[in-house]
C-alpha cells in the first residue's frame, strides 16, 4: 500500500466514525401526542373513513393527517395513522377503474410514516408489523432483494414482540405469493401458529373446528388481538377468510371449508358487511384453487389481500 493510499483510507475511517459520533450525539424525535383541534378532527375522520369502508375520501384524510402530523411530527398516532393510510390506498387498489403507476408513490409513503411511528414509540409492535409489511412490499415492487431481506427480519422482530397480532400481519402479505413459494408456506404456517396462541393448545389440522374455544375471547391482553374490537369489528371473520383463502390456494380445500365455517361462528357475523364474500369463496373453494394463483379476477376469485378490500375486511363497521 502506498502512503498516499493509507493516508486516504485513514481519513475515510476517520471521517466515517466521525459521522456515527455526530448522529449518535444528536438528540433523536421525542413522541408527543398532539391535542390539537386539527389533530383531533384529522384522527376523527380517519376512523370514520376506514371505520365507514370510503376509500374515496383517502385523499382528503390524508391531506388532514398531514397538515395534523406537519404541526406536530412528533406524534407518533398520527404517523402510524398516515402509514397506514398509504398502506389501504396500495392494497385495495382494485377498486380503482383505472390504476396508475403512481400507486406505487403509496408504499414510500407508508414505509416513512411507519419507521416515523416505529422511532417514536419501538414498543407497539402493531407498528413494527406494518413497517416489516411495508419493507418487504416496497422491496417486492422495485425488486430490491435486500430490502426484502430488511422487511422479513423486521416482520420476525415484530413477531417475537406480539406473536397474536403479527404473526397474522406478516402472513397476511405472503398470501399473494405463489403457493409454492418458501415465504407462502411459512405465512399459512404463521396462521396456524396464530391459532394455537389464541387457544393455548394445538388445534388440530384436519379438524380446526373453533367452536370450543369460543368461550376464551377477550378484550385484554395480547389475546385480544385474536376477536374482534373497536378498532376491527370484523377482525375474526377476517382472520378466517384470510386463512381459508390460503387453504385453497394451497390446495387444501377440505380444510380451508372448516376454517370459512369458523368465521360464522361470530357472534356480529350476521352484520359482516363482506359475509358475501366469504360465502363466494366457500361456494367456488375448489375453483378457487386455480382462479387463486392469479393476481386479480374479480374479488370473488382473488385471494382477500388482493380482492380490492384486503383492510376493510377486518376494519368496516
Amino acid at each position: 500500500m502506498t502512503i498516499k493510499l493509507f493516508f486516504t483510507c485513514l481519513f475515510m475511517i476517520t471521517l466515517s466514525s466521525c459521522v456515527d459520533i455526530a448522529v449518535w450525539s444528536t438528540p433523536p424525535k421525542r413522541a408527543e401526542t398532539s391535542h390539537t383541534a386539527l389533530a383531533m378532527h384529522a384522527e376523527k375522520y380517519f376512523w370514520q373513513t376506514l371505520h365507514q369502508g370510503r376509500y374515496n375520501n383517502i385523499p382528503e384524510t390524508d391531506r388532514l393527517l398531514t397538515a395534523a402530523y406537519l404541526e406536530n411530527p412528533n406524534d407518533p398516532a398520527l404517523a402510524a395513522h398516515l402509514g397506514f393510510l398509504h398502506i389501504w390506498a396500495i392494497t385495495e387498489r382494485y377498486r380503482l377503474k383505472t390504476i396508475s403507476p403512481l400507486i406505487v408513490n403509496e408504499i414510500i409513503l407508508a414505509k416513512k410514516y411507519f419507521a416515523d411511528a416505529v422511532q417514536l414509540n419501538p414498543d407497539d409492535a402493531r407498528f413494527l408489523g406494518f413497517y416489516g409489511d411495508s419493507q418487504l412490499a416496497e422491496g417486492k415492487i422495485f425488486h430490491d432483494e435486500r430490502e426484502e431481506v430488511r422487511g422479513y427480519f423486521t416482520l420476525k422482530k415484530a413477531i417475537h414482540a406480539w406473536p397474536e397480532f403479527n404473526y397474522f400481519t406478516a402472513g397476511y402479505i405472503m398470501s399473494i405469493l405463489p403457493n409454492d413459494s418458501k415465504h407462502f408456506k411459512e405465512g399459512l404456517a404463521w396462521q396456524w401458529q396464530t391459532l394455537d396462541l389464541c387457544t393455548g393448545t394445538h388445534v388440530d389440522r384436519k379438524n380446526p373446528d373453533f367452536k370450543p374455544y369460543l368461550a376464551l375471547e377477550t378484550t385484554q391482553g395480547a389475546k385480544r388481538a385474536c376477536w374482534n374490537s373497536v378498532i376491527a369489528p370484523f377482525n375474526f371473520e377476517g382472520f378466517f377468510l384470510n386463512m381459508g383463502d390460503m387453504l385453497v390456494k394451497s390446495g387444501d380445500v377440505k380444510t380451508a371449508v372448516i376454517i370459512y365455517h369458523n368465521a360464522m361462528l361470530a357472534k356480529n357475523y350476521s352484520q359482516w358487511p363482506y359475509k358475501h364474500l366469504l360465502e363466494a369463496h366457500l361456494r367456488n373453494a375448489q375453483l378457487n384453487t386455480v382462479n387463486f394463483q392469479k393476481e386479480f379476477v374479480s374479488a370473488e376469485k382473488t385471494v382477500l389481500f388482493n380482492s380490492g378490500y384486503g383492510c376493510v375486511a377486518c376494519h368496516q363497521n
